[in-house]
């Protein structure tokens, strides 16, 4: 029987690409420094902006890191609770992708939700899941963000 190999999680990949992101930083903001120091006008304008890009980077990794260590850590918690939004029911297509009247209908049912308790960060992520769902992840991700803001400001138990 063939062995079957293991992917790598959604988290490992994310710290692997981090890592190497941040290999690629160190080595552009040293060429940043090398032409800042050289003296010659144009190359310090190249350098400068050469090393606003990397600089760029690092705080946009950052932040999608913390957001998805956020994000992963509502959903454990939800989890214990045993109050994860559960979307087993809804039909998929072939591909797995939830069918798009199912999904509108699942949004509409989470909005419904949200408006009766508006600052239930609970709430904030099962909407999340359902933009997901619908394929509007922009407006998931400040859902999800929303959720991340509303937990985090909840009083400790």
């Amino acid at each position: 029987m063939a062995e079957r190999r293991k992917l790598m999680k959604p988290r490992t990949s994310a710290f692997v690409v981090a890592i190497v992101l941040l290999v690629y930083l160190v080595l552009m903001g040293g060429r940043a420094v090398t032409m800042i120091t050289s003296g010659q006008p144009v190359f310090i304008a190249l350098g400068v902006a050469v090393f606003v890009l990397p600089v760029l980077g690092a705080v946009l990794v950052v932040d999608q890191l913390r957001f998805g260590v956020s994000t992963e850590r509502l959903a454990q918690r939800l989890y214990d609770e045993d109050a994860l939004p559960d979307v087993s029911h809804l039909p998929c297509r072939p591909s797995g992708r939830v069918e798009r009247e199912a999904a509108d209908a699942y949004f509409d049912e989470k909005q419904a939700e949200l408006e009766a308790a508006p600052q239930d960060w609970r709430r904030w992520f099962a909407l999340a899941q359902a933009y997901d769902l619908a394929g509007d992840r922009n407006r998931g991700r400040k859902a999800m963000r929303r959720a991340i803001e509303l937990e985090r400001a909840e009083p400790a138990e």
